[in-house]
């Protein structure tokens, strides 16, 4: 039986390496995002991939979905049969500000988007899992290195990742009893559109300017695929990848 996979997130960078990567090995992969264009270039994308569509074998589909919307993603959720993988990426930043002039507005859709999102999702996908025959799946969360470590004048981001760790660990626990896992990738530094600004300095914890190091995002996705392709009898807690020399251990 072929196995489905929803990634959020899929119109753009990690989301789309790891819906092409999955598909690449034979998943059913639905990309969900609110911009209808992106996800239909990530299906484009998918076409040129090899094994994807092979005897209709791995494919790429679209639905537009706002992952803070509850009502929305409950209907996505229900229109499906059966999921094997969730993925969890859907993510989003905030201008870079000191707390005391973090917005109300930004506050609330950073959280909205990384943390209530990401519950809203597993919750749908953990209820459609226990009733599925056979039950059972995998939940991947996108954490990140500011799951452990904040950067300067990133509070929203940094609060919302390390929430998306206790997240993980609840869902973890719950789904023991139903052959459901859940697990977290913190990442560092992938290069995509929201860290090409790494190229041209960020401010460190001691007031200084300096540029990071990226690595390419495929290496994530290569991650997603391994962990998605082993049995749900077993758990990959957390994983961290991050680029080599970016100021992580014992940063500030």
């Amino acid at each position: 039986m072929q196995k489905v996979a929803v990634v959020t997130g899929g119109g753009s960078g990690l989301g789309r390496e790891m819906a092409l990567a999955l598909a690449a090995v034979g998943f059913q992969v639905t990309v969900t995002g609110r911009t209808e264009t992106r996800l239909r270039e990530t299906a484009a994308a998918a076409e040129g991939v090899a094994g994807v569509g092979a005897a209709g074998v791995g494919e790429v589909r679209t639905a537009v979905l706002d992952v803070a919307d509850g009502s929305a993603v409950s209907a996505f959720f229900r229109s499906l049969d059966r999921i094997d993988l969730l993925v969890n990426n859907a993510g989003t930043g905030s201008p870079a500000a000191a707390v005391q002039d973090v917005s109300d507005e930004d506050w609330r859709r950073v959280i909205e988007t990384n943390l209530t999102g990401s519950f809203l999702c597993a919750r749908e996908a953990f209820a459609l899992m226990v009733r599925q025959d056979p039950k059972g799946g995998r939940i991947i969360n996108n954490g990140s290195i500011s799951a452990h470590v904040p950067r300067p004048h990133g509070i929203a981001y940094t609060a919302s990742k390390h929430a998306i760790s206790g997240l993980t660990k609840g869902l973890e626990l719950e789904g023991r009893a139903h052959g459901i896992t859940c697990g977290q990738i913190d990442i560092g530094n992938a290069a995509t559109s929201m860290t090409a600004r790494m190229s041209q300095g960020v401010l460190q914890p001691d007031g200084s300017t300096a540029v990071e190091p990226t690595f390419d995002p495929r290496v994530v996705a290569d991650f997603v695929v391994q962990i998605a392709q082993l049995p749900t009898t077993v758990a990959v807690p957390t994983l961290t990848v991050m680029a080599a020399g970016m100021p992580y251990a014992g940063r500030g």
